[in-house]
């Protein structure tokens, strides 16, 4: 194998250590031990500067990021470079075993804005208080691969003054939501303050705990996801304001193979669950709570769309035999989905960069040199190349691409 003639190689990913992830299902999925313990949160393949993929051949490992550098016609393609200057996306596999943050992302006018304003200001673009880390847009797309739980918008609006009115602690907030709409509520309770958050809130959370202590709760109720944060340690010290968010947005269940798009101001957060998951190569998150990181309440604020959202679960179209593309509305990425059986193909050809994660089974993809990738592998196809993917088994594998 040589990085100057072939076209088709392996590629090793980044694991994430963040503490919400879990324990084993990456471990398991890569086929190593976990001996130490560590919560394998992510696991990143792309050309991300701070966590960049490898590139493997018989000469050696080349860095994504810096074969790119050198070559982006070849890396990347002329088209994608001239139009980005990078590989535009970042492509992951998730395991949240702890709910993430209530994050809005900005679109890509408002993250030039804040990036601009934030290095005028001379913010270290270390600093834990720094939001905007570039100046992109991230989209991103999640493709189940469990059943997965997510926070996705705001209830419709109907479905929220039902929410706010059997509620006994937001007496008042259906008032409040009449008057004001989605923006005054959530303003009202994101910049109440903290000794209110806490009577407001502990009595009701305190409940949540006792109820699905007794069995009484399912998680398709707000009550589950608010007691679960005080699985670990008691009801003790202050409450997280984010708690409000989980009454107030969509509770939405994704079974493997669907998928969900989350573009720029939808309020979201992963509750639990392990998924696929695309994203325009960004760091640009505006938290508002259920988090011990930076929470910036006014700038997450203005980037929320504050209408109710109709939650659309992508279950994907079918582009021809054993494959399945999930439309976004997006030029940065596109995701698909490889099902195939022994004696099934899918022919391709590679627009940009493709990269191939294989998550059970393995396959054969045979172009200018031919690579096997089994479960917990991945592929990397260049701009360009012509390519036919095979199995002699069930296999399922997911595809990133530039449309």
């Amino acid at each position: 194998m040589s990085f100057e003639q072939d076209k088709i190689f392996k590629l090793k990913g980044k694991i994430q250590h963040y503490a919400w992830g879990g324990y084993d299902f990456i471990p398991n999925w890569l086929g190593m031990e976990n001996k130490e313990h560590k919560p394998n949160a992510e696991y990143w393949m792309g050309a991300h500067p701070s966590a960049s993929s490898v590139l493997l051949s018989d000469e050696g490992e080349l860095p994504l990021n810096e074969a790119i550098k050198q070559s982006p016609d070849a890396f990347i393609g002329q088209k994608v470079f001239e139009q980005f200057g990078e590989l535009p996306y970042l492509f992951k596999i998730l395991d949240v075993r702890d709910m993430l943050s209530i994050q809005v992302h900005p679109s890509k006018s408002e993250a030039v804005k804040g990036y601009e304003a934030e290095e005028a200001a001379h913010v270290l673009l270390s600093a834990p208080h720094r939001n905007y880390k570039d100046k992109n847009h991230k989209p991103e797309v999640m493709v189940a691969l469990s059943e997965f739980w997510l926070l996705h918008g705001f209830l419709e609006e109907e479905a929220l003054l039902e929410r706010l009115r059997s509620v006994p602690e937001f007496g008042g907030f259906d008032t409040i939501f009449l008057h004001g709409g989605y923006k005054r509520l959530y303003k009202h309770v994101m910049e109440m303050p903290q000794e209110k958050v806490n009577n407001l809130l502990t009595p009701l959370v305190q409940m949540e705990i006792d109820a699905k202590a007794e069995g009484k709760l399912t998680k398709h109720q707000p009550g589950w996801w608010a007691s679960k944060l005080f699985d670990n340690e008691g009801l003790t010290g202050d409450i997280d304001r984010g708690i409000f968010s989980i009454y107030f947005f969509n509770i939405v269940k994704a079974l493997p193979g669907e998928a969900v798009f989350q573009g720029a101001g939808i309020p979201h957060a992963y509750l639990e669950g392990q998924n696929v998951e695309l994203m325009a190569n960004s760091d640009n998150v505006l938290r508002g709570g259920l988090t011990p990181k930076h929470v910036d309440v006014p700038e997450l604020l203005k980037h929320t769309i504050f209408e109710g959202t109709k939650v659309n679960i992508l279950g994907g179209e079918k582009v021809g035999e054993g494959e399945v593309v999930y439309n976004c509305p997006v030029l940065d990425f596109g995701i698909s989905k490889i099902a195939i059986l022994a004696g099934q193909e899918v022919v391709g050809k590679a627009s940009s960069i493709e990269i191939i994660v294989v998550m059970e089974g393995s396959l054969q993809v045979a172009g200018t040199n031919t690579i096997h990738a089994r479960k917990g592998e991945a592929l990397a196809i260049l701009p360009g190349e012509t390519y036919t993917i095979t199995t002699a088994l069930s296999t399922l594998a997911y595809k990133a691409f530039v449309p």
